[in-house]
């Protein structure tokens, strides 16, 4: 009985193999013809059995492999290696290419003498292609990365000398007009180009970096930073009509960089002016309170609210827009998402239609993080 289960398992066994294996196998000569090929390889080169019978691997390989494959062949032989693994590219029957993961073994006779190979080929052009793309993808945003840091090198060097100007015209009209200097208009200006002088500074230093070192992090007062930042919009708050309050305790220190935390304020305040409803004064309320490793920013107005069943999952994606304001770009909202969240915190919003919105952000406590 067993030698007849054996006998019908050795009679099937070649067979149910080539006609069921999910990758592709063959029987190679030693002369590089296809002996005996599975339908899976048929499938996958496009060929038919009779068809590819009739070649040999070489004619079908993509020539930049070709001397690879006979390199690891040639250690088959010399049984430098028992088996060998590479990636190559065939032609399909179409004339298309496939890349494929390809297995080989040497098989000798009982006087050890090299008999034929056992190929096994996996179908991997997905595979490859997904690689392609993303090598693709990466290789655009790395140009585009560098382009940018280019660009932000010019604009910090020209933003330098425009400021530097600023600063000495003003300096002129101190001089020439002393009364001014106690006009509210004047010191406000005063105040902006000084603020102005600042971020150049703070956008130069980043600019040397085309990624910041966690080195480079320091501990801000976010007070100050605020107090900032409501001097800049200060025009823009008086012409729309309205009221900033900075509740912001000021001893509490974050972890960040300069740029980032003027550039994530000044979008948030100037987000919640720009979409101020018209039917009531504006009120803007900064303040924070302590939760576990950050200080939580609270960004809150009385504006026009959002419906976020309807874009709350689409707020912070790139060029997304929500409110027929002429100037709205869907730009500033994903920025300052990607600010924050590259100091390690994270931002949240609350949203009502025509009651107001509340952004909530996680800054690193500095001190927390000391002690």
């Amino acid at each position: 009985m067993e030698r007849i289960i054996g006998d019908a398992l050795d009679a099937n066994l070649l067979p149910d193999i080539f006609n069921n294996a999910y990758h592709g196998i063959a029987v190679v000569g030693l002369d590089g013809k296809w002996l005996l090929v599975s339908k899976s390889l048929c499938d996958i080169l496009g060929y038919t059995e009779s068809e590819l019978l009739q070649l040999s691997f070489d004619e079908i390989i993509h020539k930049d492999d070709l001397k690879i494959d006979l390199r690891k062949l040639n250690k088959l032989f010399k049984e430098d290696v028992k088996s060998f693994k590479m990636e190559k590219r065939y032609f399909k029957k179409n004339g298309n290419m496939v890349w494929a993961q390809l297995s080989v073994s040497l098989v000798k006779d009982k006087n050890n003498k090299p008999k034929y190979f056992i190929c096994q080929v996996q179908d991997i052009t997905e595979q490859k292609q997904e690689e392609q793309e993303k090598e693709i993808i990466a290789n655009f945003v790395k140009e585009q990365n560098e382009r940018l840091l280019n660009f932000s090198r010019i604009i910090t060097h020209n933003l330098k000398t425009h400021g530097g100007n600023l600063m000495t015209l003003l300096g002129f009209v101190e001089d020439e007009m002393d009364e001014i200097t106690t006009n509210d208009s004047f010191l406000f200006l005063k105040q902006a180009i000084c603020n102005l002088q600042e971020t150049v500074t703070h956008l130069t230093e980043i600019a040397k970096f085309s990624k910041y070192d966690t080195a480079e992090l320091k501990a801000l007062n976010l007070h100050d930073f605020a107090v900032n930042a409501i001097c800049n919009v200060s025009s823009l708050a008086r012409n729309s009509n309205c009221v900033i309050e900075n509740n912001i305790q000021d001893t509490l220190l974050v972890t960040g960089i300069e740029a980032y935390l003027d550039s994530i304020l000044l979008n948030l305040l100037t987000n919640a002016i720009k979409y101020k409803s018209e039917d009531r004064d504006g009120n803007i309320l900064l303040s924070t309170r302590l939760e576990a490793d950050f200080v939580v920013l609270s960004v809150k107005d009385n504006g026009l609210g959002l419906d976020l069943e309807a874009c709350g999952s689409k707020l912070f994606s790139l060029y997304q827009t929500f409110h027929k304001n002429k100037d709205s770009r869907g730009v500033g909202l994903f920025i300052t998402k990607n600010q924050i969240e590259s100091l390690d915190g994270k931002i949240e919003v609350k949203s009502e239609v025509n009651i107001g919105s509340e952004f909530i952000i996680y800054l690193k406590n500095t001190q927390k993080e000391i002690a």
